[in-house]
């Protein structure tokens, strides 16, 4: 590294579509582990789902759902490229039964996505890397075949199963058939080669009582006696010779004996009895992980970590996964990064990372929850890609999406909270919350209006309006081209507000350019509330700290 140059920062986030970011900016064979929680609507009805898409076909008839991809030209597209691509052979025959056996409807759209997306995945990881897929049973099987096709059938590992719920509303009298409690985690692996950490759970409670009954006098510990003898005759192998006045075959040689006797590991339970080996509960692993997983439980209204995210699963579950396939240092990638949870366990277990999300709502949630967790230090250890940081960028952005292009401004501003979705957003296309007392109970709203193309003072006066019929405290106009002279007119005869706390004046409506906003400026207005993060900052001792090389 030359003089003066910055070094590398050891993690990425990048904001953008992942079957781009993972063929421009990850190398091959360069992640150790991939977790991956592709969003799919199974809420929907398999009628609608599963429905064939035609030239009649009107958008009104399928619910809007942000979450999953619907058969269109850009899926056709790629549908080909797969099949005249350098895709393996299994991989075009996959494609091909599916569609025979699906016909061109939203699922079949979504496995050609998902299948795109799979091979690149294969690609990035290592020899000895793992894939773990999130998905629940109305599309696991579909997605084993696809992974079976790229990946090889061997290569299976795991289908684990996370009971999710105990109870749910969707089985029972409504519904003809039994409530589903679980989500499916596929497990691949690269080679016949692969990093494995084994995982004990605790005995449960019947298991201790039977194998350890006995509370060691001075200490406390719990122990039990196990059988030591083995089978006699030279075939065996087994030694024959007096322990404690009794002489039987041992499967212990007579040094390890000697060594167990010295270091009190045998007792005898009365005098003349056979002798025991002498186990400690503490010191015993517990049972092997299996496939069923019911003892991590999901996120609840009142979890600490919880973030409002609507998939959002406990970074508890992800701990286990990095955990067993992944050792410190290795490289974690999570291509629908979401809320964050799979880079926040690799980054408490010492493991570097990639996400990726295609929405900056999440890019912002990760980096707010990072440095909420962690504190602010941990932002030397990661950087963001692919949000604009000038205002090229952020003309790119508005060409790409509007949508996203609303939502980053909105989040360019103090706790900006964008809106969820496109609807009936009444030219409102964020929020920010004031407090009204200490303990944030009641608060105020700030709505936020942006403006990415040709604006007039009808928008202004469109959200001054809006203002005055949601009762809300201010506005502020976001725009990308300067204001003209009407705009700015429009926002100083929409009058003052008086914050209840302190009495002061802010202007009711203000006007502010994204240039402004990028160079640092900041609409006048009091201290707001945090927009969404409620997860608790976790300590992190110096055992867990990350060092790169």
């Amino acid at each position: 590294m030359s003089k003066g140059q910055k070094a590398a920062k050891p993690n990425r986030l990048f904001y953008g579509d992942n079957l781009h970011v993972l063929r421009e900016h990850i190398a091959t064979e360069s992640v150790d582990l991939v977790y991956l929680d592709p969003p799919f609507n199974s809420n929907r009805s398999y009628n609608v789902l599963f429905k064939e898409k035609s030239g009649d076909d009107s958008p009104a008839q399928i619910e809007a759902f942000g979450d999953t991809w619907t058969w269109s030209q850009e899926t056709e597209e790629l549908y080909i490229e797969l099949l005249n691509g350098s895709a393996p052979v299994a991989v075009k025959d996959a494609l091909e039964a599916m569609r025979r056996l699906l016909g061109d409807n939203d699922v079949l759209a979504y496995l050609v996505m998902m299948m795109a997306r799979l091979i690149e995945l294969h690609r990035v990881l290592k020899p000895e890397g793992s894939l773990y897929l999130h998905c629940d049973p109305t599309a696991s099987h579909y997605l084993k075949m696809a992974l079976d096709s790229i990946f090889g059938p061997t290569r299976f590992r795991s289908e684990i199963i996370w009971k999710r719920t105990t109870a749910h509303s969707d089985g029972g009298q409504g519904r003809k058939a039994f409530g589903r409690v679980h989500d499916v985690i596929l497990m691949y692996s690269k080679s016949e080669d692969w990093t494995w950490n084994p995982l004990f759970t605790p005995y449960d409670d019947e298991y201790v009582k039977s194998k350890y009954p006995r509370i060691e006098e001075g200490t406390g510990r719990r122990y039990g006696l196990w059988d030591m003898t083995g089978p006699g005759g030279a075939a065996k192998g087994n030694p024959r010779y007096e322990v404690m006045g009794v002489t039987r075959y041992w499967r212990y040689s007579e040094e390890r004996m000697a060594q167990m006797l010295a270091d009190g590991r045998v007792e005898q339970p009365s005098p003349g009895a056979v002798p025991r080996q002498k186990k400690y509960l503490d010191e015993a692993q517990g049972v092997p992980l299996q496939d069923v997983w019911t003892d991590i439980y999901p996120i609840n209204s009142q979890a600490a970590e919880r973030l409002g995210y609507p998939t959002q699963k406990p970074v508890s579950l992800l701990e286990r996964i990095v955990s067993a396939s992944s050792n410190p240092g290795d490289i974690v990638l999570d291509p629908f990064a979401g809320c964050g949870t799979s880079i926040d366990a690799a980054q408490k277990l010492g493991r570097r990372w990639v996400g990726i999300d295609i929405t900056t709502i999440a890019v912002d949630l990760i980096d707010s929850r990072l440095r909420h967790t962690y504190g602010e230090s941990i932002r030397d250890q990661y950087e963001v890609l692919g949000i604009p940081k000038d205002l090229s960028g952020a003309r790119s952005l508005f060409e790409r999406s509007p949508f996203e292009f609303e939502r980053w401004c909105v989040m360019l501003l103090p706790n900006g909270q964008p809106n969820e979705k496109q609807v009936g957003d009444k030219g409102i296309d964020g929020v920010i919350r004031i407090p009204l007392d200490s303990k944030g109970m009641d608060s105020h709203k700030i709505l936020i209006s942006v403006k990415g193309g040709t604006t007039n003072p009808g928008h202004v006066r469109d959200l001054v309006g809006t203002v005055e019929s949601e009762r809300a405290a201010m506005g502020i106009f976001v725009c990308m081209k300067k204001p003209t002279k009407g705009m700015l007119e429009a926002a100083q005869r929409s009058g003052i507000y008086s914050y209840p706390v302190n009495k002061q004046n802010y202007p009711k409506v203000q006007i502010i350019t994204v240039e402004e906003l990028l160079s640092g400026k900041q609409p006048k207005m009091p201290a707001p509330l945090p927009a969404y993060f409620q997860a608790k900052k976790r300590v992190v001792n110096d055992s867990q700290q990350m060092t790169f090389m």
